[in-house]
């Protein structure tokens, strides 16, 4: 069977992967999860799309992000990984207009 364009880029969940990694907020989820869970000395906008692309693949026990969607364990910890980093939004804009402390703008994981 000939290789689609689909199977090339990988199906739903490749494609989520490759979204959080363009986006600017994941690098700075990142950034702040290394220094809060590692205490790393990096400042944000330190992690860019590349980062965050080794880094999911690493997370996720996979060499490219096509190969998320094969894996029911990674997919999972796709998953996991997003609903992490929305989380850590929503306590990040809840701080900036509701005064949380700084607990809640730290990634939990």
């Amino acid at each position: 069977m000939p290789n689609t364009d689909n199977q090339k880029r990988g199906g739903g969940a490749a494609r989520a992967a490759g979204i959080l990694c363009r986006d600017p907020m994941f690098g700075l989820y990142l950034d702040q999860r290394a220094r809060s869970k590692f205490g790393a000395d990096v400042a944000d906008g330190t992690h860019n799309e590349q980062d965050a692309r080794d880094w999911i693949c690493r997370a996720c026990g996979v060499e490219s992000r096509r190969e998320i969607d094969g894996s029911p364990q990674a997919r999972a910890t796709l998953r996991t990984i997003s609903d992490r980093f929305s989380a850590w939004k929503t306590r990040k804009k809840s701080a900036e207009y509701g005064g949380a402390d700084a607990r809640d703008r730290s990634p939990d994981h």
